[in-house]
């Protein structure tokens, strides 16, 4: 079996039409494999969000094809790609959204009750994620009374909770001050390495980039390697 888990071929994206349009994506090609995290860094606007909402299957690219897990996703209905997004993608925002009426605890079973999970197997899932995040005492509270940095875990363990094949974080530190910020992405690096699951980290963080296992920015379009 083939450790490459995310594979992005030619992929296009554009907006609007005729003279007017813009091209964000001119043919990125990216391939992520098994246990790997990488950290994308590239300036505002130059469609780092973009890329991950492709990658997730937030939105559809123009052309092209991104594949997860060997499947070619760009024939798949919405259905299908919800499904996908499911129980194979899990997405970690720059802000949390988390469900403010529900405790840490609950927000983690959500996804995983919506995948079919019983409450015990579900309750039991997310207590051993909390306790990874290192804030399974805090289990019972709701986000308001979180502090950002726990609210961040919270959210993570949420979008791994269905333990997913892709892991997709768009500037998930930065909400947090330093100290915070390091704890979240050793969290994060480590619950994807015990997962095997591929992910990308869109960044500003030079410091936190580093500690990836590989650096990408987006030059003209594409995708190309990346020092810092």
């Amino acid at each position: 079996m083939s450790d490459l888990l995310l594979s992005l071929s030619d992929v296009r994206q554009s907006y609007g039409d005729g003279d007017g349009a813009v091209h964000v994506l001119k043919g990125a090609d990216l391939s992520v494999e098994k246990g790997e995290l990488v950290a994308l860094v590239a300036p505002s606007g130059a469609g780092k969000s973009t890329l991950l909402h492709i990658c997730g299957l937030l939105e559809r690219a123009s052309s092209g094809d991104v594949a997860i897990a060997g499947q070619s996703t760009a024939g798949l209905s919405d259905r299908q790609r919800t499904l996908m997004r499911r129980y194979r993608i899990g997405y970690v925002y720059q802000f949390h959204h988390l469900l403010p009426e529900f405790s840490a605890i609950e927000n983690v079973m959500m996804p995983q009750l919506i995948a079919g999970a019983g409450d015990r197997q579900a309750k039991a899932r997310g207590m051993e994620l909390l306790e990874v995040m290192g804030i399974a005492h805090r289990h019972d509270h709701r986000p308001a009374e979180l502090s950002g940095g726990e609210q961040q875990r919270v959210a993570i363990a949420r979008a791994t909770a269905n333990a997913p094949t892709l892991v997709l974080a768009d500037e998930p530190t930065g909400n947090l001050d330093p100290a915070t910020s390091d704890t979240v992405f050793a969290a994060l690096s480590n619950l994807v390495k015990q997962h095997d699951a591929a992910s990308i980290i869109a960044t500003h963080n030079h410091d936190l980039a580093r500690r990836a296992d590989r650096i990408v920015t987006i030059q003209d379009g594409r995708i190309v390697p990346a020092t810092l």
